[in-house]
């Protein structure tokens, strides 16, 4: 090393990754992804006191925000790189945005994914031209492997969040909805490796450094939190944000958030659940669990928005079919429009009829009937039945339950957490 290269300071994460930078993403990938839409959301704004804003990056192709970054690391690759080809590690929407944009430009892509991933996401992934190879039980192996196949193979590995030409990419959200609306009081978006935080808090502090960044992770997955913060924090478990459930952040995105974010905040299961839910039903808009964390925030601290003008990013809406059908469900039940009621009976004729008849006064619906005489506690004349039945709201249930229990019968109401 020169005298004059010693005395050369390393670059920080800060200079490798400029609004200058993020702006040459947004020419360079320009007419290849969708500019898509920001809109203000009246019903939201009503229910949680603030004014919401929406960008629907749900409207992507692949239906999330994923391929900015990737389609900007993919056209700064040399004409070696691109015909030798690029690998990534991801089960998520990295790997689709990696494989549609690198199919389109003629890159070979190869996707690395655990020998444990659904089905449905390799099939999602080679259906846009990714070369899918499953290796080991858990991410961490998988990613490992795809770090010594870049070596045997020549490729050029493309992380999914740590790597300032793919935070770059992502800032472009930021830099559409600046341009759209530049007096937003506060920027909510959801954190897993931190690249899209990274890249929108770039352009924020740029345009307009009085914007509040709030960053969101679900509780079960703090790992941003505890590095920035230092609260170490339990990591692991079955969120339905699993578009941000990351272990182990970004160590150059660390470093941006952590000068540049001016709180994390964590967020329940239960209210991403609802939050996926309210968009469905009031945007008509599908999105997974990660892209409903803005919204799951400010639903669980509106005492900190209220009043603000508030920018949120629905990063993305590949969400299993099953499981939001499942989240709709337990949504309805957590509102009260859903119960099931739990009733012990006498097991003789016409001691089902009689509880019909209080159903039908109160003008409760009935879905499914159970009844249990076998496994109970009961003496032998005696049963247990269940009912899954739909109301106007939760104070319809309790009024049937109550009139129930004045005739004489035990009724419990199922809960959810």
């Amino acid at each position: 090393m020169t005298e004059a290269q010693a005395a050369t300071p390393a670059p920080t994460a800060r200079d490798l990754l400029t609004l200058d930078d993020v702006r040459e993403a947004a020419r360079r990938i320009e007419g290849a992804v969708v500019k898509t839409p920001m809109m203000r959301s009246i019903t939201l704004s009503e229910i949680t006191g603030a004014d919401i804003w929406l960008k629907f990056e749900n409207q992507q192709f692949t239906a999330a925000y994923k391929e900015r970054g990737a389609l900007n690391a993919l056209l700064q690759l040399s004409e070696e790189q691109r015909s030798r080809g690029v690998i990534a590690a991801s089960a998520g929407n990295h790997s689709q945005g990696l494989s549609y944009h690198g199919r389109r430009l003629g890159v070979p892509v190869t996707i690395v994914m655990p020998q444990t991933t659904p089905s449905v996401k390799v099939m999602q992934t080679e259906s846009v031209g990714g070369n899918v190879e499953l290796y080991g039980e858990t991410f961490d192996e998988a990613y490992a492997h795809a770090r010594t196949l870049e070596a045997e193979r020549g490729l050029t590995f493309v992380h999914p969040f740590d790597d300032p030409k793919v935070a770059a990419g992502q800032g472009t959200v930021a830099l559409e909805m600046l341009e759209q609306k530049d007096n937003f009081d506060c920027l909510v978006v959801p954190i897993g490796g931190g690249g899209l935080m990274s890249g929108m808090a770039t352009v924020a502090d740029a345009l307009n450094p009085k914007i509040e960044m709030i960053g969101v992770q679900a509780r079960l997955y703090p790992s941003m939190y505890s590095h920035v913060t230092g609260d170490a924090q339990p990591c692991g478990g079955d969120t339905l944000a699993e578009g941000i459930a990351v272990k182990a952040p970004g160590a150059f995105t660390s470093q941006i958030i952590g000068e540049l974010v001016d709180e994390i905040l964590l967020v329940e299961e239960a209210y991403l659940e609802h939050s996926v839910s309210l968009l469905l039903q009031i945007e008509k808009t599908v999105v997974e669990g990660a892209g409903a964390a803005g919204l799951a925030a400010v639903l669980s601290n509106p005492e900190k928005f209220a009043g603000k003008t508030v920018g949120l990013v629905l990063c993305g809406g590949n969400i299993d079919t099953r499981l939001l059908a499942n989240v709709l469900l337990r949504d309805l039940a957590r509102s009260g429009r859903l119960a099931r009621l739990r009733i012990t009976l006498q097991d003789r004729p016409g001691a089902l009829f009689k509880v019909m008849r209080e159903f039908d006064a109160h003008n409760v619906n009935i879905i499914e009937i159970y009844h249990q005489r076998i496994f109970t506690s009961l003496p032998a004349k005696g049963l247990i039945t269940e009912i899954e039945c739909e109301a106007r709201d939760g104070s319809q249930i309790d009024r049937l339950s109550d009139a129930l229990r004045a005739k004489g019968y035990h009724v419990e109401l199922a809960e959810l957490d």
